[in-house]
């Protein structure tokens, strides 16, 4: 049988790889990003009662008015952004699904689109396989700041699209106004489209604000913004996930979602529409992570990690050379994992050049006995 893939050079990746380490050697798994701790009990309560009520069949195809309804509340609490939940909202099958339905929508074969690196694994793959190319632009540790320069002379005109994180897993960097402004002069130029991943939009630490791409006048008219409950409620499993953008764009986007999809998981969205009534629920989330944050980053400073600076998110990224500077990131996750029993991320592979900083990349979306017993096997390196 004669078959040719679109993805060639696409294999198992670096988080199951890790994931799968851990497990078979008894680590510790802080690489892989989800909790290990449960849900709230009225969340799951709601689950429950959503089914027991019968809502277990197909839910509206853009997703139920009552959840988008809750959407636009929070956006206009959170951010003070007045959003249609009628037109440009959709729930979507997690925030993965999200964001390949909007580059399905937007890309054609030959087309361009702009990455910046280090950026999560799903982005290239799914231009791939529209027949368009990712260009890469890579930032650099320790502040990941971004050259704007770079990235308007790295438009061609077969570019379509530029993707941003905000913030940004794996460099827990956040967007300034000043980058805000700086990417809308770059799309209004070369009339571009914006794919914002923003799944850690209330992980944010020390003060700092995060500023959605909807909250800026000339990117709200061209964006898709990508936001994840998995994130921002403990319940990755859970897969449920929302894309906001204007009509124009919400419309091509759910031509591409009802024939990827259909529709998403209706007694979960019934869920989720009921603890959205009360704001606590996500309000408390930076201080919750950052209190994580600090334990692990403590410990870490102590058996002899370099930390970069954890602005959002609930990674922590650690420099690794003067414990063994030897080893690249990826022989040092691995040595890690099997000889201290604590699993974590090599940031290498975030970049399609594999650039290798010397940085791994630690979860801190953990119990804090978890995170102390992973210390407690690290304090070893400081002997």
């Amino acid at each position: 049988m004669r078959f040719v893939s679109k993805l060639p050079d696409v294999g198992t990746t670096i988080f199951t790889v890790m994931s799968q380490l851990a497990a078979e050697h008894g680590a510790i798994n802080l690489s892989q990003g989800f909790p290990d701790f449960p849900c709230a009990p009225a969340l799951l309560d709601a689950a429950s009662s959503a089914m027991q009520a019968g809502h277990n069949q197909y839910a509206p195809m853009a997703g139920l008015p009552a959840l988008r309804q809750a959407l636009a509340a929070k956006l206009l609490a959170s951010q003070q952004i007045p959003v249609d939940p009628e037109t440009e909202i959709t729930i979507t099958a997690g925030a993965t699904q999200a964001l390949f339905t909007a580059i399905a929508a937007v890309l054609h074969a030959g087309d361009e689109a702009i990455l910046l690196d280090p950026s999560y694994d799903s982005y290239a793959p799914a231009i791939r396989a529209q027949g368009a190319m990712p260009v890469r632009v890579n930032l650099s540790a320790p502040t990941f700041a971004i050259d704007w320069a770079a990235v308007e002379a790295a438009v061609t005109p077969r570019t379509r699209l530029i993707i941003v994180n905000n913030p940004n897993n794996p460099a827990t960097s956040v967007f300034s106004n000043s980058d805000l402004d700086a990417l809308a002069a770059i799309v209004e130029h070369h009339d571009l489209l914006v794919l914002a991943d923003e799944v850690y939009e209330h992980l944010v630490y020390d003060g700092i604000t995060h500023r959605s791409v909807l909250s800026h006048p000339a990117l709200r008219a061209r964006s898709f913004a990508v936001y994840s409950f998995g994130k921002t409620f403990h319940a990755t499993g859970w897969k449920v996930g929302y894309c906001v953008a204007p009509p124009l764009l919400s419309a091509e986007f759910r031509k591409v979602h009802q024939f990827l999809v259909f529709s998403v998981n209706t007694p979960m969205q019934h869920a989720l529409a009921h603890h959205l009534a009360q704001p606590v629920h996500w309000q408390q989330l930076s201080a919750f992570y950052q209190a994580k944050r600090d334990r692990l980053a403590n410990g870490l400073t102590a058996v002899g990690f370099r930390l970069q600076p954890s602005q959002s998110t609930y990674f922590q990224l650690a420099d690794f050379t003067t414990i063994r500077d030897d080893l690249s990131d990826v022989e040092f996750a691995r040595w890690l994992t099997l000889e201290h029993g604590v699993a974590s991320i090599p940031v290498s592979a975030f970049y399609g050049d594999g650039r290798d900083d010397r940085l791994v990349r630690f979860c801190f979306a953990k119990r804090d006995d978890t995170i102390d017993s992973a210390l407690a096997r690290l304090a070893k390196l400081a002997d």
